[in-house]
């Protein structure tokens, strides 16, 4: 990290949860000397222990006092009076403060830069178990940075440092990208367990078996060819398929079981439906079969607040 000046820097880690403590222990493989760290919660004190052996565990305040490389990893809601209770050192002098949010830049660190600090925001596009599985995955990870065109280098050796690979994210558009980052994992995994509780309904032990291959194959199609990857009884126009999916999940929650499911297909087939109508992939009459038994006239939805299809069009 030669661009930062010396070989090591002291750092810290205020919020040792899932990305901050696995990323204090890749700072520290690295060869920098992790020297204090914060934590409130039991799981969060244990992963310290697990990933950082030895590294004391002090108040947000100490932690940011004893180092030359302050990282801050907390919930996005949480970094705002974080920063502002943090009292820095008017001498900050090149003293480092990192966050990890992805939804938010530079603004929040603005006391940073008052104090004469440099502060930087980067976001790894991964998602966390945080254990030391994690470690080898940050190996050319994407890191969304956004910092002042004095501290890019900075910022690029410290991702470097970590393993990752930088690129650069413009201050007002991190949001946008924190949203497609969190639509495509969070909602993913809320679709997978979901998928998975079906299938454990009717006694499949090992739902993975069955999903692994179909959602593998899926996430790859979708990457190398977007909507044009699309299968099933939305790409095919099948309504009558998509009448008895609904049945049978309605009359699940009708029985107080897997309540959150109809109301998410329902959804998610609204917007496959649009997305496959605009590319001209279903014909006029699939279309409008199909967007009959998703979104019926006359009923409360999405589209009621819109200004009605053309025939042949998507809702």
């Amino acid at each position: 990290m030669s661009e930062m000046g010396p070989p090591s820097l002291r750092v810290g880690v205020i919020g040792a949860g899932r990305v901050g403590a696995v990323l204090a222990a890749a700072l520290r493989k690295a060869g920098h000397e992790v020297v204090a760290a914060s934590g409130v919660s039991d799981a969060s004190r244990e992963r310290a222990e697990a990933l950082l052996p030895a590294v004391p565990l002090l108040q947000p305040q100490e932690v940011a006092q004893r180092a030359d490389l302050l990282l801050i990893s907390v919930p996005d809601d949480e970094l705002a009076p974080l920063v502002a209770g943090l009292d820095f050192p008017g001498a900050l002098g090149a003293r480092i403060v990192v966050h990890t949010s992805g939804a938010q830049g530079l603004a929040v660190l603005s006391p940073v830069v008052e104090a004469g600090g440099v502060p930087l925001a980067i976001h790894p596009a991964m998602t966390f178990s945080g254990t030391d599985a994690d470690l080898p995955r940050l190996s050319g990870c994407p890191f969304a940075v956004t910092a002042m065109p004095d501290h890019r280098m900075v910022a690029d050796a410290l991702v470097l440092d970590i393993g990752g690979e930088p690129f650069t994210l413009d201050e007002a558009d991190r949001t946008q990208y924190h949203a497609a980052l969190a639509h495509g994992s969070n909602h993913l995994v809320t679709l997978v367990a979901q998928a998975a509780e079906l299938l454990r309904r009717i006694d499949v032990d090992d739902p993975g078996r069955l999903l692994r291959p179909l959602l593998e194959a899926a996430l790859d199609n979708a990457l190398e060819r977007g909507d044009k990857a699309l299968t099933g009884p939305v790409g095919r126009g099948d309504a009558g398929t998509l009448t008895r999916h609904l049945a049978m999940l309605d009359a699940l929650a009708a029985d107080g079981v897997a309540g959150d499911i109809p109301p998410t297909y329902r959804a998610l087939a609204l917007a496959t439906a649009r997305r496959a109508g605009s590319r001209g992939a279903l014909t006029p009459i699939q279309i409008d079969a199909v967007l009959g038994v998703l979104d019926p006239p006359g009923v409360a939805g999405p589209s009621d607040t819109t200004e009605p299809p053309a025939p042949g069009e998507p809702r």
